[in-house]
Order: C-alpha cells, then structure tokens, then sequence
C-alpha cells in the first residue's frame, strides 16, 4: 500500500458547490471542486468525507479522526479556513488549502494560522501528491519542533523548582547546594517520583506553612 492510499482525507468545501446551479460563476466553481476530488482520488488518495464549514465542523472532525485537511475554498479563503482552524484548535492536523483566491493577505494568514500548502486555482493532477506530500512533511517537521520547544521549557520549569527547592533547603536546615541536591535525589528514588515533584512538593508544604 502507497502512502497515499493509507492517507485518510477530509475534504472541507462550501454547500453552495452545486453543479445543477444556473448560476454560471457556481457551476464553474462545482467543477472546479469536482476535479481537485478526482485528482485526489486517482492519485490513491482516501477521501472519508466531504464536509462543509458549519458549527458541527469540529465534531465531525474529532469523530472521523483525518490524517489531513484539504479545504477546497471557493472564495472568501479566509472565512472558510477560520471555521477550519478554530475546528482543529484542539488537535492539530496538516491543512491544505485549494482556493482561487489570490489574495495575498488571505495567504498570509493562512501561514500564521498554520496552513502547510496554500494552493491557488490551476493545479494540475499531477501535481497534487508532491504538494500533499510537502504539506504532510512540513506539518511533521513543525509538530516536532513544537515538541522540541514544549519539552525545553518543561525542563527549565523543572530546573527552575528544583533550584528554588534546594534553596529552601539550604536556607532551613543549613546544608551545602550539593547536600541539598542529595537529599531531594535520595527522597525522590525512595518515593518513585521525578526530582522536580518532590521539589515541587517542598515548595507547596512551604508555602502553606509561610
């Protein structure tokens, strides 16, 4: 199985995307949307729903669990990925954007609000693999530095309430940084816990003691 095949989409598209409209702007727009959906299909792409941007987005979307988002936007860009984006606020999720709206600001937004390819009008089929491609490397690439920078600043957290712990210590019962260091290692081994709990536990008993 390609990776492509095992890619779970969601499409995201506008309820007004009616090919029996008499409205000519709209039939070209239905067709528009029609072929980015073949597109993706004869490329092995997996498409479990199309759905549109009402006020249940999110909760379609936290049930049918997508591994990306293609949101097929065919004007006003930035509404569409507004309703898409508070949507996937809780969990994130690799967005990709087709519209035919040029708009440089909507682009603009669509990059600060965490879109990972911005497509405008005129793709052709065989272009649409490397773009989903580049947007699912891009959205891993970005998730891993949002763990990297997470995972930073948990440990200078710790580091911060281990020191203030073992000043407290030091200040109370007159020991040296290094005995300090000690007992709150030797406590934490003896509990089972991280060194940080048992300093963020000194730290809650002095307090409430102050």
């Amino acid at each position: 199985m390609s990776p492509s095949q095992s890619l779970r989409l969601v499409v995201i598209a506008p309820d007004s995307l009616n090919p029996e409209a008499d409205d000519a702007y709209a039939v070209e727009q239905a067709e528009r949307s029609r072929q980015l959906r073949i597109g993706l299909l004869e490329n092995g792409y997996n498409i479990i729903a199309v759905l549109p941007t009402d006020t249940f987005l999110g909760e379609r979307i936290a049930q049918l669990q997508p591994d990306m988002i293609i949101v097929d936007a065919e004007s006003a860009a930035r509404d569409a990925l507004e309703h898409v984006v508070i949507a996937t606020r809780d969990e994130r999720r690799p967005i990709v954007m087709f519209t035919n709206d040029g708009d440089t600001s909507n682009v603009k937004y669509a990059v600060a609000a965490g879109v990972s390819a911005y497509i405008v009008a005129g793709l052709a089929p065989e272009r649409i693999r490397p773009i989903l491609d580049v947007a699912m490397a891009r959205f891993q690439h970005e998730q891993d530095l949002r763990r990297e920078l997470a995972d930073a600043r948990s440990e200078l957290h710790e580091r911060k309430v281990i020191d203030r712990a073992k000043g407290l210590l030091m200040k109370r019962q007159g020991l040296s940084e290094q005995e300090a260091y000690e007992k709150l290692r030797k406590t934490a081994m003896d509990r089972g816990l991280k060194l940080a709990d048992v300093a963020q536990r000194i730290l809650d008993v002095a307090d409430l003691l102050a």
